[in-house]
Parts: structure tokens; C-alpha cells; sequence
């Protein structure tokens, strides 16, 4: 079977300074609290390693981040062609503010709301359905890293209702929501109520990101693809749209209130 040449470079890497260590997988597991079996599989290309893991044995190896950063790049790769360059963006983004009418948003979604959604299509084969749903959940960590960008969400209240995967499945993803909404002093999030009835955010979801130079990128992922848009005039219409959407939504506290009583329904 073959596997990503950055795969293969992870396990050779992490090998050599594990030898060098004088350590075994065992001596490994138990310094950074994972399992020698895990580490063997990594070790052979069996698995993909999280961003922990690579944080972990960096740590102990004292390596200054290498592991880390052949991590990032694996799980860049992992990406489909076209979302790549916009992951790159949100990653360094100082904010994000993000429309969703559908969905909870990626870097909000819990694994099993991830798994049900990328499932959803039936496009993706066992082994890339699971390195999809790894890729979305380690995007997730620029939420509490120490550059965590200030990000804004605003979701359709028809989001808190839409069953994605089981009741138990539901009930969990909006009690995550409100637990990251009251966690989290650089997340807000936004509930457009039903009563706000024909609003411009029905015309489709979209994010805005506000990189540390330059002017702001507007992202717009569709059917077969995702397209950034940084013309000024398509940049400033956005802005215009997100204003009047935001114009519909709860304040962020009330919307909470709304995530968490919505959430107990799902029995």
C-alpha cells in the first residue's frame, strides 16, 4: 500500500530522533502519555499522526518544531487541491468572519457533525472520509492557539434545527457550540432568528478574512469548488452583506441562550 510521501517523512523523522533518544515506541508512549502501539503505527505509516502528538514528541526530542511543521504540511495535503490556498489564509488570519445558512461551521463542528456532513455526499471512500474529517478537526486548533484569530460566526437559526446525523449527534454539536461560545473571548456567535423571514444571507454562505497585511479576502465555496475573491469592489459588497445580516442576528449572549435551548429538544 502506498502512502503520503510526508507521511513516510514524518514516520522516518520521528524514527530517527527517537533512536537517537535511545528510546523505544514504549519509552516514547509513556513520556508524551500515548500508546506504544499508536506510536508503532505511526512509526510504519499505519496512521496519521495530530498535531498533539507531533507538539508531544517535539517537546521531549527538542527538535524546535520540526515534527510540527511536517505535521501542518501532512495535514495540508490531506486538504482537497482547492480548499488549500484558502486554508492557508484562515491559519494566518487576524480575523474571520464567517455566514453560514446550512451548516455549523467547519472550525465549530464537532467530529461526529464533521463525519455526517462529509459522509452526507457518499463521494468519499472510507480511508479519505476519515483523513477529511482529521484534516477539519486539526484546522480547529488556530481557535486556541496563542495568534488565535478574533472570528465572528452568524448561522441561520434553520442550522440549530436541520438533523445532521442522530438526535445525540445534534445534541452534542450545540452543546459544544455554547460551550466554545462561553469559553472562547475571541469567538462570537450570531443566530439570525426565523422571524427575520427574506434576508440577503439566504443568497448563500460565504467567509471574509482579514489577513496581518493587505486588504481583506472574501471566500465562497460552492458545488464543485471554493473561490477567494480580493477585488475591492467584490470585498466591499461583501462587507455590505455581512452588515446587513449581522443587522438580523441575535446578540451574541442571547444567541447562546437560544444554541442551549434548542440543543436539549434533540432527545
Amino acid at each position: 500500500m502506498s502512502h503520503s510521501p510526508v507521511l513516510e517523512l514524518f514516520a522516518e523523522e520521528l524514527k530517527i530522533f527517537r533512536t537517537a533518544a535511545g528510546m523505544t515506541q514504549t519509552e516514547l508512549a509513556e513520556e508524551i502519555s500515548y500508546s506504544g502501539a499508536l506510536v508503532g503505527k505511526i512509526e510504519s505509516c499505519d496512521r496519521r499522526p495530530s498535531a498533539d502528538f507531533a507538539r508531544r514528541c517535539d517537546k521531549v526530542f527538542n527538535t524546535g518544531g520540526i515534527l510540527a511543521r511536517i505535521q501542518r504540511k501532512l495535514g495540508r495535503d490531506s486538504l482537497v487541491a482547492w480548499f488549500r490556498e484558502w486554508a492557508e489564509l484562515e491559519q494566518e488570519a487576524e480575523a474571520l468572519r464567517w455566514f453560514e445558512p446550512l451548516f455549523v461551521p467547519g472550525l465549530l463542528q464537532t467530529e461526529a457533525y464533521a463525519r455526517t456532513v462529509l459522509s452526507g455526499s457518499g463521494l468519499h471512500r472510507a480511508e479519505a472520509l476519515e483523513q477529511q474529517v482529521t484534516a477539519r478537526m486539526e484546522r480547529q486548533e488556530l481557535l486556541t492557539h496563542g495568534q488565535s484569530p478574533l472570528l465572528t460566526v452568524v448561522m441561520d437559526a434553520s442550522v440549530l434545527h436541520r438533523p445532521v446525523g442522530s438526535p445525540e449527534v445534534m445534541r452534542e454539536q450545540l452543546r459544544h457550540l455554547t460551550k466554545l461560545g462561553s469559553s472562547l473571548p475571541r469567538l462570537r456567535i450570531h443566530v439570525v432568528p426565523e422571524t427575520a423571514g427574506a434576508y440577503a444571507g439566504l443568497n448563500g454562505p460565504f467567509v471574509m478574512a482579514t489577513p496581518p497585511t493587505g486588504e481583506d479576502i472574501v471566500y465562497i465555496e460552492g458545488q464543485l469548488n471554493g473561490q477567494t475573491y480580493d477585488r475591492a469592489e467584490d470585498v466591499k459588497r461583501t462587507v455590505q452583506v455581512w452588515e446587513s445580516i449581522r443587522g438580523e442576528a441575535l446578540p451574541h449572549q442571547q444567541s447562546l441562550e437560544l444554541i442551549s435551548e434548542v440543543a436539549e429538544t434533540w432527545t
